[in-house]
């Protein structure tokens, strides 16, 4: 109760880092109609993403149970920096805490949106879907004593690790025995091997959500203004965990045309409705009738092939934002 009553506080005095409960739309030089998915929110910061989820889940119910969430999200914090007694700090620069943030994000959206259309989702539901976006990718980070290689080692069954570390830590945090084993399936869904089919859930609203996570987990990964240069990052994490067929990172992002289309298809099921609740939610949260999600995707794609089309050109060359080429340079030499 202390937690929550602390977390209220922050919202009625106006110490939230995001917008306040209020909807407002922002402008950009004065013209709102130009708005971008970046402009929404300073993505860098994760305590700007926790209070955006907080306010969402305020739009949703104000007695909404906000505990479980915050708690996951500080454990998520600890062990991303290597502040936990039992992990090392996430050394996965693609798949690092602000992918994990983004896709939060995306989920808390998605599920407002859909709440707002009329999907009954309960409130434990909904908690334990943003819990299992939280630890999505916790497959990737290493116990203290793994001091070989990175987490990138851990690429082909992340998945199925990022489902144990549910199971290991989700009593800690308000979960019960059956919200757990549905998280660890929502986690599941993240896996783009898997087929998503109704045998593997035990209701309608939990493959609801386990199909909102994997399109938030995919949609907010590809919507991420540093996409295209976190991709060389991939391609190293790929090398390490011996996945996927790539000669180098110009190769994965020639390839990254057809995984574009491998989504597509992949989100098919359930795009249509996903669609739905993204423009819903940014309908009533910020008064922005389009996805901003998808327009994002569709800028990404489009630069990428403007960039490998280029005659005789490096596509890397064109990749400048935030300094990754040279992070990815510092760290892996040339690719």
């Amino acid at each position: 109760m202390l937690l929550r009553r602390r977390t209220i506080l922050r919202i009625q005095t106006g110490l939230l880092h995001s917008h306040s409960m209020v909807t407002i739309r922002p402008l950009i030089n004065g013209i709102s109609k130009d708005i971008h998915l970046y402009d929404l929110l300073e993505m860098e910061s994760p305590d700007a993403v926790l209070d955006e989820v907080l306010v969402i889940l305020g739009l949703l119910s104000p007695d909404f149970e906000i505990e479980p969430v915050v708690s996951a999200f500080h454990m998520v914090s600890r062990v991303y920096a290597g502040h936990h007694p039992l992990y090392r700090a996430c050394n996965t620069h693609y798949h690092d805490l602000r992918h994990t943030m983004d896709a939060f994000l995306a989920t808390a959206r998605l599920v407002h949106g859909a709440s707002l259309i009329g999907e009954d989702l309960s409130e434990r539901r909904i908690l334990t879907a943003l819990v299992a976006a939280l630890f999505h990718d916790t497959g990737h980070i290493q116990e203290k004593e793994d001091n070989e290689g990175t987490g990138a080692k851990y690429t082909a069954n992340h998945v199925r690790r990022s489902m144990e570390f549910l199971l290991r830590h989700g009593r800690e945090h308000g979960l019960s025995e059956q919200e757990i084993a549905e998280g660890r399936t929502m986690i599941l869904c993240t896996d783009i091997r898997v087929e998503i089919t109704d045998s593997l859930f035990s209701s309608s609203s939990v493959e609801l959500l386990g199909r909102v996570l994997n399109a938030a987990d995919l949609l907010a990964q590809m919507a991420d203004r540093i996409y295209l240069e976190k991709l060389l990052f991939l391609y190293h994490e790929y090398k390490e965990g011996n996945t996927g067929d790539y000669e180098g990172e110009v190769d994965l992002l020639r390839k990254t045309i057809g995984f574009y289309e491998y989504i597509e298809r992949r989100l098919s099921p359930i795009m249509d409705r996903v669609d739905a609740f993204m423009i819903s939610h940014l309908t009533a949260r910020w008064g922005v009738s389009t996805n901003l999600y998808t327009e994002a995707i569709k800028r990404q794609k489009e630069y990428l092939k403007k960039i490998l089309s280029i005659p005789d050109a490096d596509p890397r060359d064109f990749l400048n934002r935030y300094g990754i080429l040279d992070k990815v340079r510092a760290t892996h030499g040339v690719g």
